[in-house]
């Protein structure tokens, strides 16, 4: 049984039900049936003895009688809600009466069975339905906790947007990772050049687990202080999955699909009247595959392989534009010499063709015909780069290191 168990830092225990009831008989079937059906019981022959057990013990679950000597039901019920009001309470109890239901629901009891319990099925299922609820409950609230955290944190870096643009800088440049690092033979080197103190470009690589890696992509419509903002609160919405990925959670982090369609709806809920194109990407390094998709990025990043050199063009719309947008997963295999090449628009931008920014092709010539790195890459940027580039420039580059 699901319920029957949970995860608290790896350590996996078993739910724990106190069970009040001065009828020996009853509450005995119960707890022979619930420990049958995998959980811990305490067993109280009378509410004062089932108030005591529950401080001692602080259970999971209450299965509670009304009727019983020393102190009652709706007693215990008020005590408990004292005590700890967020744990659920089951009354399960002979007086059938209308206002006994009432009462005990209003003292906080989460459900009411009537004895006998002809089927214990209806009793476990009314276990379960409970922990269930309460487990939903507490996921709601450490979520709310996590955003509300996280909302902080936007707002003080955003109040350093507004005072200082140069603090506003070093915030920025807090959050981008190394310009070059190394994860688990894969190497990985970037630069940023804004077009204004504040970037809307942004980069970030990490470790997700011995097995994966993940990196992104961004670029944000605008410039300045509220694109830079934007990419502040990119940060912080990916770290999110890749917590709850870490606690055993979930696997969005690792399914590039399904983390861009929640960052599609994070971005639209917030309503920041901005729109930020992506490529998202996760190498599994037991099975050398890039899983990756893309929302709206352009230009498209440029496989490298001892074989070739393509471009990773696929469709997808910007984030934060449209409920209705999907997004899908591609995966490719990671070869000997494979190189990611992933430049901005802006880098496009500075390399004249006929008086329009250089193309597609002009990268994908430029990426077979020279040396990868950053330095390459940024020569004839500077060659026809002002002091005011007219967008921001990102170059960043992810390489299996073959050695």
């Amino acid at each position: 049984m699901d319920n029957a168990v949970y995860n608290h830092g790896g350590i996996t225990r078993l739910k724990t039900i106190l069970v009040i009831d001065d009828e020996t008989l009853v509450r005995e079937s119960m707890a022979i049936y619930l420990e049958d059906s995998g959980f811990n019981v305490i067993q109280a022959e009378n509410g004062k003895q089932g108030v005591e057990l529950f401080c001692e013990f602080q259970p999971d679950l209450v299965l509670c009688d009304l009727r019983m000597p020393e102190m009652d039901g709706m007693a215990v019920l008020a005590k408990l809600a004292e005590i700890d009001p967020e744990v659920p309470i089951i009354i399960v109890s002979g007086a059938g009466q209308i206002n006994d239901v009432v009462e005990a629901l209003r003292l906080g009891a989460l459900d009411y069975l009537v004895k006998p319990i002809s089927d214990m099925a209806v009793l476990e299922n009314a276990v379960e339905n409970a922990l269930h609820r309460t487990h939903l409950e507490e996921e709601n609230q450490a979520y709310k906790d996590e955003l509300e955290v996280a909302n902080r944190e936007l707002e003080r870096n955003l109040e350093l947007l507004q005072k200082d643009q140069e603090a506003g800088r070093q915030a920025q440049l807090q959050l981008l990772p190394p310009t070059e690092g190394t994860i688990n033979g894969f190497n990985f080197q970037h630069i940023i050049v804004p077009s204004l103190n504040l970037s809307g470009d942004f980069i970030d690589y990490f470790e997700i687990s011995p097995r994966y890696i993940g990196f992104y992509f961004a670029d944000v419509s605008g410039h300045g202080s509220a694109a830079a903002f934007v990419t502040m609160m990119l940060k912080s919405l990916v770290n999110q999955p890749l917590r709850q990925f870490r606690a055993g959670e979930n696997e969005k982090i690792i399914q590039p699909n399904e983390l861009m369609s929640y960052l599609n709806d994070e971005f639209i809920s917030a309503n920041l009247g901005k729109h930020i194109t992506l490529f998202y990407a996760v190498i599994d390094v037991e099975t050398n595959n890039l899983s990756y998709s893309v929302a709206g990025q352009y230009p498209a990043p440029i496989l490298v392989t001892e074989n070739s050199v393509n471009l990773l063009r696929e469709d997808g719309f910007p984030l934060g534009l449209f409920e209705w947008a999907t997004f899908s997963t591609k995966n490719v295999a990671i070869e000997n010499g494979f190189k990611l090449l992933m430049v901005s628009d802006g880098w496009l931008e500075l390399i004249p063709s006929d008086g329009q920014p250089a193309s597609e092709q002009f990268l994908l010539d430029f990426a077979r015909n020279n040396p990868i790195n950053v330095p390459v890459l940024m020569k004839p940027v500077k060659q026809f780069q002002d002091k005011n580039p007219p967008d921001d420039i990102t170059v960043f580059i992810v390489e299996k290191d073959d050695e």
